[in-house]
């Protein structure tokens, strides 16, 4: 069962790595073609949804821009997606156990660690540029999973399972520091509104609550007072998902007893291909048994996985590239490769290059010698080594933080850190591959068939 999970989480992944990588390539094309100047004043366009003279996309009574509203709210669905499939894991996948938590946990400690120390120790002293020292921390679960689906038939599953909770864990990580890091000055009366809609949340969580209308509607609450209150506004995403019920009240043998009963009423007959054709005409007594079957296969469904699915399409199919086609067009007029050789860019490079592989590596490597953790599953390490390499392709929540980092007033140093994420992952994704084909077993010319 947790196989066919991670299987279905890698394919989702490697479909929506591909739309990544276009929304990228076109943003690259676009910021710097004659429509260049149209395409960032897009993003400076006002969002308004309002009731009267209150607009529900206003901080401190101020329309948020079309660039902020993508960074600030469709990224909320984003880490709502995110925290969702944290807890899944937390419950009941690669997660779930000390023994199989253990050595991403770890890995991903030191991926986040050391790429913090190298972006310290190369960027130069200045309170501006230091404030980036967050944006080398991430791995980039959909472009890393997209690579190492190249050799799908080559690596061994403990590899694959490795690198995706690495990920997720890494994830978790960067909302910490989202959460700790970006918080600004504090509005206290928010706040409390805040923290008062998340005891509503545990309530009905305690109480049984399992209708979505009442997470999504409560949870659009909990945004907006965490976007007045100083904390960042996505984090209002990562506490609705560990609000969601994962449990099922009556357990699945009570629903499934239901279905059984429900169906057998009716009658089994053959279709032939005259009946076909004629519209299917069902009487009351049948229509209402189908809906009760429809609500108990419903209620078979955890909320938690409920909307985990449901988020899938737009956030990996319409979110994340919208927010990769907002947020990649890097400027490339002034510039030059000699960026990536001093500040930001040098030091966002080498973090993800240099830092995320010996963090990871190295911190997996001393728990494997001290005996705390095992390698993953017919991993040699050189292969292993391999994997660490891809650790290093970080786009999503890199650009995310350097948004964060760099305000507008700060654009030079913005635009340098996402050259320095752009080449980081293309140069991560590229050694990555080389190592991953000369270390991974060649492929028999029986599974090339």
């Amino acid at each position: 069962m947790e196989n066919y999970a991670f299987v279905s989480m890698l394919r989702k992944y490697i479909s929506s790595s591909v739309l990544l990588i276009m929304a990228t390539v076109a943003a690259l094309i676009v910021a710097n073609s004659p429509w260049g100047d149209m395409y960032r004043r897009l993003w400076e366009l006002p969002v308004s949804v309002s009731i009267g003279g209150f607009n529900i996309f206003s901080h401190g009574g101020v329309p948020m821009s079309f660039g902020t509203f993508i960074n600030d709210f469709l990224m909320a669905i984003f880490f709502l997606s995110v925290g969702l499939e944290i807890k899944r894991e937390v419950l009941c996948g690669e997660l779930s156990s000390v023994k199989k938590a253990l050595a991403p946990v770890i890995g991903a400690c030191g991926g986040m660690l050391i790429p913090v120390i190298v972006f310290f120790l190369v960027c130069p002293p200045n309170p501006d540029m230091q404030r980036g020292m967050a944006i080398p921390m991430a791995t980039d679960i959909a472009f890393s999973l997209g690579v190492l689906s190249i050799f799908s038939k080559r690596c061994p599953l403990g590899l694959k399972v490795f690198l995706a909770a690495l990920a997720v864990a890494d994830d978790l990580g960067g909302i910490i520091v989202i959460a700790v890091r970006y918080t600004e000055d504090i509005n206290f009366l928010f706040l409390s509104l805040a923290l008062i809609t998340v005891a509503v949340l545990c309530v009905g969580n305690w109480r049984g609550i399992r209708t979505k209308a009442f997470y999504f509607n409560t949870g659009i609450l909990l945004w907006y007072f965490m976007l007045n209150s100083g904390v960042h506004a996505t984090i209002a995403g990562v506490v609705l998902a560990f609000c969601v019920p994962a449990n099922l009240p009556k357990g699945t043998k009570f629903y499934i007893e239901r279905i059984r009963t429900k169906l057998h009423y009716f009658p089994s007959t053959e279709v032939t291909k005259e009946d076909r054709n004629k519209p299917v005409m069902l009487t009351d007594s049948q229509i209402s048994m189908l809906k009760s079957v429809e609500s108990a296969s419903d209620h078979l469904i955890s909320p938690l996985q409920d909307i985990e699915d449901m988020l899938k399409m737009p956030v990996n199919y319409h979110i994340i590239p919208l927010f990769a086609f907002a947020n990649a067009g890097v400027n490339l007029e002034g510039m030059s490769l000699m960026t990536l050789f001093s500040g930001v860019g040098l030091a966002v490079f080498l973090g993800l290059v240099i830092g995320k592989f010996c963090g990871v590596f190295s911190f997996t490597w001393l728990g494997i010698k001290l005996g705390v953790i095992e390698m993953p599953e017919n991993a040699t390490w050189s292969s292993f080594a391999s994997i660490c390499m891809l650790c290093g392709i970080g786009f999503t929540v890199s650009m995310f933080m350097a948004a964060l980092s760099y305000p507008p007033i700060h654009g030079d140093l913005l635009n340098d850190a996402k050259l320095g994420i752009l080449c980081g992952t293309i140069a991560s994704a590229l050694i990555g591959s080389l190592l991953l084909n000369h270390t991974l077993p060649k492929e028999s010319e029986e599974e090339r068939i």
